[in-house]
């Protein structure tokens, strides 16, 4: 990375940020917004190319812009995927991806429907030995999430959050026991 005068910068392992006015060899000096100036190595510091403010927008989990972010880069999914040699059931719990339509069918309807689902799910990757699924439940305010945890501690799982990148923040990665004797 080449800085030079004028480039906006952050410090590593502190929270200033500043302008670079002065490059002498390896030291690098920066002025912060009040004004202070102080030196650093060029391994401390890192340009910013963007404000905070355009970043926070994306730290927002429900801010529009960050969910239009995660549906543009997720690709669409098969019910099955297979990653080096190993089978891994895919599961989209959002509502609108098990019905049609949602007319008639109040909130407590809707959670227990996708549970239903969730737990067949499970019995189904028990019975023919799948041993990774991955539950897409959304962010929302957590109740299905919950109520998926509650579901899965009854089975020989083991579960955590799944891969931010690749899911986004509301996905439930479980791996099923084999043998539990």
């Amino acid at each position: 990375m080449r800085l030079e005068i004028g480039n906006k910068v952050a410090v590593l392992d502190d929270v200033l940020k500043g302008i670079v006015i002065a490059i002498d060899a390896d030291a690098i000096t920066i002025e912060t917004e009040d004004g202070m100036p102080f030196k650093f190595s060029k391994r401390e510091l890192v340009k910013i190319e963007e404000d905070q403010h355009e970043l926070s927008k994306f730290s927002d989990i429900n801010n529009p812009l960050l969910n239009q972010k995660i549906s543009d880069n997720k690709p669409k999914k098969s019910l099955f995927t297979k990653t080096k040699n190993e089978v891994i059931l895919e599961v989209d719990l959002h509502i609108n991806q098990l019905v049609k339509s949602t007319r008639g069918l109040d909130n407590f309807d809707m959670l227990n429907l996708q549970l239903s689902t969730a737990k067949r799910k499970v019995e189904y990757a028990i019975s023919k030995r799948i041993s990774k699924l991955v539950f897409i439940h959304g962010v929302g305010e957590g109740v299905l999430k919950g109520e998926l945890i509650s579901l899965l501690n009854r089975y020989p799982v083991k579960y955590f959050d799944a891969s931010y990148k690749k899911y986004g923040l509301g996905a439930t990665e479980v791996y099923v026991y084999q043998n539990t004797n």
